[in-house]
């Protein structure tokens, strides 16, 4: 048996919308996404937050297994296509970690880069104007996780997802993500996904928009 057999043994295809765990569950497994798109959502009040979206090459799940804790967000499968993942459970995490210089190395780099990710999320959760936490949310999309395309960078969020993301209304994301396509800065891809065009022209958009608070006026 090759080691693709082998490993082809922890593969799993699931089906858009498919919750891969959910908040609070207990966990013994963390994965590899190969391919598709996952959703990880926290329930927030009444309702739920998308913290991030993640595509192919991430791996998620892994904390449970490292602080043997249940599980602090839901894992799901967006809706937009399926998904396959690789599944890993406890002992052979702990054996890659042990065995694997490259992999703890990679570990460390991810959780460092999420933990950045979530003080940047909080930053722009506390801006009181709503359609400065929807740009400011869209750049940091673009820079940090784009992928990029021969049109611009691709971010791998819905006008939905992005609402959720920064707790705004979908008709108040709808405003803002209108007016930058009229000017064309962003289009909507018809997998409803984001493609910005000009992430400099976007940060000028940002810095007009706060421009008049640091003075103390409204924006307009």
């Amino acid at each position: 048996m090759t080691s693709a057999d082998a490993m082809s043994r922890f593969v799993r295809d699931l089906p858009p919308g498919e919750v891969i765990f959910r908040e609070g569950e207990p966990g013994a497994i963390m994965f590899v996404l190969q391919s598709g798109r996952v959703r990880i959502v926290k329930h927030v009040g009444e309702g739920e937050r998308v913290l991030a979206t993640l595509g192919p090459g991430e791996f998620f799940g892994e904390m449970a297994i490292l602080n043997d804790k249940a599980r602090t967000a839901t894992a799901v499968v967006a809706d937009d296509g399926p998904a396959r993942v690789l599944a890993i459970d406890r002992k052979r995490f702990e054996q890659m970690i042990a065995n694997n210089r490259e992999i703890t190395l990679r570990l460390i780099k991810k959780l460092a880069s999420r933990l950045e990710s979530a003080d940047a999320l909080i930053e722009i959760l506390m801006h009181k104007d709503p359609k400065a936490r929807v740009m400011r949310a869209l750049s940091r999309h673009a820079q940090s996780f784009g992928e990029v395309t021969a049109d611009g960078l691709r971010v791998a969020l819905t006008p939905v997802e992005l609402a959720a993301q920064v707790n705004v209304t979908d008709e108040q994301v709808e405003e803002v993500l209108g007016r930058l396509r009229r000017v064309r800065v962003i289009s909507i891809e018809h997998s409803g996904t984001i493609l910005v065009h000009d992430v400099d022209r976007l940060l000028d958009f940002l810095e007009f928009l706060e421009m008049p608070q640091k003075f103390g006026g409204d924006p307009p």
